[in-house]
């Protein structure tokens, strides 16, 4: 995830080039089941630089069964998002990695208010590095480079509009095991925590991460009981569910399987599983 070229969208035309964050390390496999009745309260939205009829395509005062998407090529355009059936998306708050030429990384001010303007949610996460990239997975860089990578993604999540009563999800983008949590992640994450501190810290990984996670105390709680800062990917999880994550990735782009396809670009899926997950436009 990290370049640092934000890149202008133009919403009409939108044009976009792909970046799967680290995150498609993830780019694996991810599947949950979902909660019946979501209801959802939301605060008014206040968006800066919109027109105050912007406000008035905000998210409903409630739901069932919200789906968002991530991205793992290209931008879509927010009416392609809606028209599709989808509520809402994950954007990055991260930089763009060299070599990498996607144009959702980071998530401009423009995108971020048109998606908030055509009632959507968003919701912000983090991944700058990725195996097989001269970048390495974020978690390998420990307590310090969680401190960098906290501050990154802080910055970038205010410059595009997020408030700060909103999570950052980090990724760990890879099948790790115990030990590596750990020796490694977990020192990331409380490096996370020194900045963003534990309420604001969220965690995306395979099931067992999201519990390890929970357990360690270093991701913080929905306002929904029982659950926490977890996204849990499909992938890695071996059909094994986190029953306090607050989001499922139940569909995942890979060579094999091209994920949802809409506007001719391959999405990721997401399936809300607690009325505050983390959006934006939620009153904490």
């Amino acid at each position: 995830m990290p370049t640092a070229d934000l890149l202008s969208v133009d919403f009409v035309n939108i044009r976009a080039v792909h970046d799967s964050p680290a995150k498609r390390g993830r780019g694996e496999l991810r599947s949950v089941s979902r909660r019946d009745a979501l209801k959802y309260a939301f605060a008014a939205p206040v968006l800066l630089g919109l027109p105050a009829a912007a406000t008035v395509g905000a998210p409903r005062a409630s739901a069932d069964n919200l789906r968002l998407i991530d991205f793992t090529e290209r931008l879509v355009a927010p009416d392609q998002i809606k028209s599709a059936g989808f509520d809402g998306a994950l954007v990055y708050v991260s930089e763009l990695r060299p070599g990498a030429d996607f144009d959702f990384k980071p998530v401009t001010r423009e995108y971020a208010d048109a998606l908030r303007a055509a009632g959507l949610h968003v919701v912000s996460c983090y991944q700058y590095g990725k195996p097989g990239w001269p970048t390495p997975s974020d978690f390998t860089r420990g307590y310090d480079g969680g401190v960098a990578d906290a501050q990154t993604g802080l910055g970038l999540h205010g410059a595009a509009g997020g408030p700060d009563s909103a999570p950052i999800f980090f990724s760990v983008d890879e099948d790790i095991d115990l030990d590596t949590w750990k020796s490694v992640a977990s020192q990331w994450f409380r490096g996370i925590n020194s900045v963003l501190g534990v309420d604001r810290t969220g965690i995306y990984g395979h099931a067992q991460a999201c519990a390890w996670a929970i357990g360690d105390g270093v991701v913080g709680r929905s306002t929904t009981p029982g659950h926490s800062w977890a996204w849990q990917t499909k992938a890695w999880s071996h059909g094994a569910r986190e029953p306090g994550a607050v989001l499922y990735q139940s569909v995942v782009v890979t060579p094999s399987d091209p994920g949802v396809v809409v506007g001719g670009v391959k999405l990721d899926v997401d399936d809300v599983l607690a009325t505050d997950f983390g959006q934006w436009d939620f009153a904490r």
